[in-house]
């Protein structure tokens, strides 16, 4: 079985709130992004690639390979390898049957960015549930799914319905909303700058915000600017400058709307003109080496 894993973007993102367990509430629009990619019309490389097959002549087994960008990160730390992990003991839990049909072969072709705030990592691990839950009859509702996903991260949830959602508590809490972006362009550019987590929350300061985003879908794209804002670009544009001016760029260039994603180092432009678009891709990719343009 393959599955091509796409990524996400944070449509605003506001700190709301500091948890007793050391977490902060959010509040967030989640919008997938790469549906198509590798296609006719988003010919980009950007999915990452997720094969498992099962060798019944081998004895049982999950056997985990990584091919295209490396990680920094032991192979049973992956999140594909946690959360096949994961479905196996869960899937005993349910039927009191183990795993022993044969080797299950998983290999992880990765494009996806990592450090971007696009949920490349979360994506993976999703996708893997999904995929293992199709490979044994799906045992497994989409809740349920979500519920084991939230174990492997916060973001993890939204991947397994893979729809635009307003998020909140940590972000797994989902309410699908209805973005229409249609006819619309999207270019990403990961910059080589790296935030960790630790320097992305140091600056933050839990506030109520000036604008609900569950209202999003009733605000005009081109009134995004002036009411949808990430909480993280006011203390990680002071670090980090270049990834302001990134901003200031895409929106010199004609971009209606323009963010960081999640706690970055990613930003995406959104564009009414297809041609501005372009445009700006082939201005940055002589700067950046991760610069991605798709249509909505």
């Amino acid at each position: 079985m393959i599955k091509f894993v796409n990524a996400k973007i944070n449509i605003g993102l506001n700190i709301v709130g500091k948890r007793e367990d050391g977490y902060h509430d959010l509040e967030t629009v989640f919008f997938p992004v790469g549906l198509e990619s590798g296609m006719p019309q988003q010919p980009d490389p950007f999915d990452d690639i997720l094969e498992i097959s099962l060798d019944r002549n081998k004895p049982s087994g999950c056997r985990f390979q990584l091919m295209g960008r490396r990680l920094n990160c032991a192979p049973e730390k992956n999140l594909v390898v946690r959360a096949a992990t994961l479905f196996f003991n869960t899937y005993y839990e349910k039927t009191g049957r183990a795993i022993d049909e044969g080797l299950y072969n998983i290999i992880l072709d990765k494009h996806l960015p990592d450090g971007a705030g696009l949920g490349g990592g979360s994506a993976d691990a999703s996708f893997c549930l999904v995929a293992l839950n199709e490979m044994f009859d799906e045992p497994f509702s989409k809740r349920r799914l979500a519920e084991l996903s939230a174990k492997l991260g916060a973001d993890c949830p939204f991947f397994i319905y893979n729809t635009p959602s307003f998020a909140e508590g940590i972000g797994e809490v989902l309410t699908p909303v209805d973005i229409d972006l249609k006819g619309c362009s999207l270019l990403i550019v990961k910059p080589d700058v790296s935030v960790s987590t630790k320097e992305a929350f140091s600056g933050i300061k839990p506030r109520k915000p000036k604008f609900d985003l569950r209202f999003l879908p009733d605000l005009p794209l081109e009134k995004w600017r002036d009411y949808v804002v990430n909480d993280f670009e006011e203390s990680i544009f002071p670090l980090h400058p270049e990834l302001g001016r990134l901003k200031e760029e895409m929106y010199e260039g004609g971009a209606v709307y323009a963010s960081m994603s999640g706690s970055g180092s990613a930003l995406y432009a959104i564009y009414r003109d297809a041609e501005k678009g372009s445009a700006q891709r082939e201005r940055f990719v002589s700067t950046y080496s991760g610069v991605w343009l798709f249509g909505l």
